[in-house]
């Protein structure tokens, strides 16, 4: 059952390959964008507030006559958190996105990303998906390449000492944070180990339309303009705010939706 625009959907299930049940929301009807969220988050991102008030991403494209399609990555929201190891292969986040749009049985579609979902979105091209579009959201040249640093080196040492920070430390407060949303050590330590480098050979030859949309005050501003430097069909956007209050921002929002319901060239 897909929702209407502005209601929280319910879940759907699938299969991924390796037998792991997989969460997935729908809302809207029309031509689909699949949207793909950052560590840590869930589909749920796609509507927070960035549209105007009770508003966000996901209700605002499906105003515009999208079929809006956010799954939960393994290892977070209502997906599967496996505790083995064997679970997380390398870029099995770009795999499940994949056989979504298998089991959905997509063409004509799009993807979108923020922060992690925008490296997995640009796997997902790497890897032979044919989206018509592309936003990345909040990563540039250096992330994809895997050089960038930044948060997910923050976060992996937040998980690796759970448990044992000093209470009132930025690692105690990030573990209480995540368990406070459900989230689960071992399996994101497992996810951030399954992201795979993208070697800019690889990167070079992609044409599909891209928007690179990023906050003035995000650290990975530069990287994302030289991201476009690279890319001859790709353009940058720059919205308020920092690599957290960019991904909320009404500007986002707009630029996500003006790229992907613009005509056909």
């Amino acid at each position: 059952m897909v929702s209407t625009a502005g209601e929280y959907p319910d879940a759907q299930f699938f299969d991924a390959p390796d037998g792991a049940r997989l969460a997935y929301r729908e809302v809207g009807e029309g031509r689909p964008v699949v949207l793909l969220h950052g560590v840590t988050a869930d589909a749920e991102s796609w509507f927070a507030a960035g549209a105007g008030a009770g508003a966000g991403l996901a209700p605002a494209l499906a105003a515009r006559g999208h079929r809006v399609i956010m799954p939960d990555f393994r290892g977070h929201g209502s997906s599967a958190k496996p505790q083995d190891v064997e679970s997380y292969p390398q870029d099995v986040l770009t795999l499940d996105a994949l056989a979504l749009v298998d089991h959905l049985e997509l063409d004509d579609y799009a993807v979108g990303g923020y922060s992690l979902g925008a490296r997995i979105a640009v796997r997902m091209l790497v890897r032979g998906a044919a989206p018509r579009r592309v936003v990345v959201g909040g990563q540039g040249l250096r992330e994809v390449l895997g050089t960038g640093g930044g948060a997910g080196n923050a976060l992996r040492r937040a998980l690796a000492g759970a448990g044992t920070f000093e209470p009132g430390t930025r690692e105690a407060r990030t573990e209480q944070y995540l368990r406070s949303r459900g989230m689960d050590p071992v399996a994101l330590l497992h996810v951030l180990d399954s992201i795979v480098d993208t070697p800019q050979e690889l990167v070079a030859p992609l044409r599909t339309p891209m928007l690179v949309v990023v906050g003035t005050d995000d650290e990975r501003l530069a990287s994302a303009r030289e991201l476009i430097e690279l890319l001859p069909t790709a353009r940058l956007t720059e919205v308020p705010g920092n690599h957290g209050t960019a991904a909320v921002a009404p500007e986002l929002t707009q630029a996500f939706v003006d790229f992907l319901t613009a005509p056909q060239a």
